[in-house]
């Protein structure tokens, strides 16, 4: 069976691309997670790691879009050739059904993970400069509405639920225990 596993970054970019290269290729099952590749912990790359079996091939559009390190990569691939599924990269026309294949996953997955180090370092960089500029000042403060102190006073006396409080205040439920803890 062929699977195919699809990951975009955030909410607002799109799928379109990686779901056209995948119906091209006839791929039967697709598992789409809209999260940072930084770590495994993905919940649809979970579910395909679970669903595939031996003989199937999982296809992705980059190797950028499967891990972000190598160190994931390699882990992943080692449980997928554990069930006998290959694994095919196309942008990288990697396959490691071939010795070729397997090499160059490894060489791809180093240049990969460099360039997310790359991405981090850059940024780092980037708001040390605008700190020293005063350009970068952080979060802006919560503004929370006239009349809050009554709420609270209401919550702490138990006279309403903190989540009612957190909705009156227009908080989520993080944000509100984070400012008015008990």
């Amino acid at each position: 069976m062929k699977i195919g596993y699809i990951r975009i970054s955030t909410e607002e970019q799109n799928t379109a691309r990686q779901e056209v290269l995948m119906q091209e290729l006839e791929v039967e099952q697709v598992f789409i997670d809209k999260m940072s590749g930084k770590n495994t912990n993905r919940p649809e790359l979970k579910r395909m790691m679970s669903f595939v079996r031996e003989g199937d091939v999982v296809i992705v559009e980059s190797i950028s879009r499967f891990a972000r390190n190598t160190r994931d990569l390699l882990e992943l691939i080692e449980q997928l050739n554990e069930k006998n599924v290959v694994f095919i990269s196309k942008k990288e026309a990697i396959d490691t059904n071939t010795p070729t294949g397997k090499f160059m996953l490894t060489v791809f997955g180093a240049v990969a993970e460099l360039e997310r180090e790359y991405i981090l370092q850059r940024q780092q960089e980037g708001i040390a400069i605008a700190k020293q500029q005063g350009k970068y000042l952080g979060r802006k403060p919560i503004e929370l509405p006239d009349g809050y102190e009554r709420v609270i006073s209401l919550w702490r006396n138990g006279e309403i639920t903190a989540v009612e409080a957190a909705s009156k205040l227009g908080l989520k439920m993080r944000t509100f225990y984070r400012k008015f803890k008990k």
